[in-house]
């Protein structure tokens, strides 16, 4: 009995440990700011997928005689219009609602251009040194060296304000993130043990970028894609509110706010709605790629 008890004491041990999965999952539960993320995110998302069932009326329908109606808690207000209406009468609920759907849109397509740029010059620059880094090194340096805003605004001046215009601009200015996060990474993985067994089984470079490498910047991408998101957002709502991102009357939540700033004094909301909402989302996804950081992290870090 004594024998076979001291036997089971080591597989009794490795059944407690918990699988890595287990542990991240764990980590997720207990940590507040990516709950608070994933929240947040995810009801604005649901929110813009659900806008054609959500918006009580058509966000572009103008209505003159019900110009700058106030919210339904100020005095004036009117339950036809929970959140009041603009200077030309369109219902402001509506329009947040669909302007969540325009955001969104742009953030993760701009997002996802600056992800395939970065993640494809820092992973050829990683792995392959030589002039190849020194290339991508100098394209890195011009890169920081504009002034983004004033890009951004010039070159959607020169080729016409639309959506995905807006997307391909600011996607083609954000990529430099993950540029150095992976170029950095990639020069770590590439000296490790499991690169040299693939090399040493005959696999190619490209199936070692592909099979070895990337999988295992996997998770440092998502985190820099959460960050990239709000900063993508904040472009649009900042080229938006200049006059030179998204024209009217398509609702965009810099535009409203830009539209609503000679009303500021007397009809605040105009302004306040449309900031609120930006500053959550913006909050949600910084909330989600810091939580993803720390959940992804070896020390678990909260």
């Amino acid at each position: 009995m004594t024998i076979s008890s001291q036997a089971d004491l080591p597989a009794a041990s490795e059944a407690k440990t918990p699988t890595p999965r287990a542990l991240m999952l764990r980590r997720a539960f207990e940590h507040k700011g990516f709950i608070a993320g994933v929240v947040i995110v995810g009801a604005l998302i649901l929110v813009a997928l659900l806008a054609p069932w959500l918006a009580p009326h058509d966000p572009f329908a103008q209505s003159l005689p019900h110009r700058l109606l106030p919210p339904v808690w100020a005095e004036g207000g009117n339950w036809d219009y929970l959140l009041g209406t603009d200077q030309v009468g369109r219902d402001y609920l509506s329009r947040l609602i669909y302007g969540a759907r325009v955001s969104l849109t742009i953030g993760f397509g701009a997002a996802l251009i600056g992800m395939m740029i970065g993640v494809t010059l820092g992973v050829c620059a990683g792995y392959f040194g030589g002039w190849v880094d020194h290339s991508v090194s100098f394209l890195l340096t011009a890169q920081l060296a504009l002034p983004g805003l004033l890009l951004a605004m010039a070159l959607v001046f020169i080729i016409g304000p639309s959506v995905w215009v807006v997307i391909g601009i600011i996607g083609v200015l954000h990529w430099t993130y993950f540029l150095v996060v992976t170029r950095s990474a990639t020069q770590r993985l590439k000296s490790q043990d499991f690169v040299a067994a693939a090399k040493a089984m005959g696999a190619t470079r490209w199936q070692i970028l592909r099979t070895e490498i990337l999988p295992n910047l996997s998770s440092q991408i998502i985190v820099i894609f959460t960050f990239e998101l709000g900063i993508s957002i904040l472009a649009e709502s900042s080229l938006s509110f200049l006059g030179v991102g998204i024209q009217p009357p398509t609702p965009s939540w810099g535009l409203m706010i830009a539209e609503g700033k000679q009303a500021l004094f007397y009809r605040p909301w105009l302004v306040i709605l449309p900031g609120v909402s930006l500053f959550l989302l913006v909050i949600g996804a910084n909330l989600l790629g810091d939580g993803l950081r720390d959940i992804t992290s070896p020390q678990g870090r909260n």
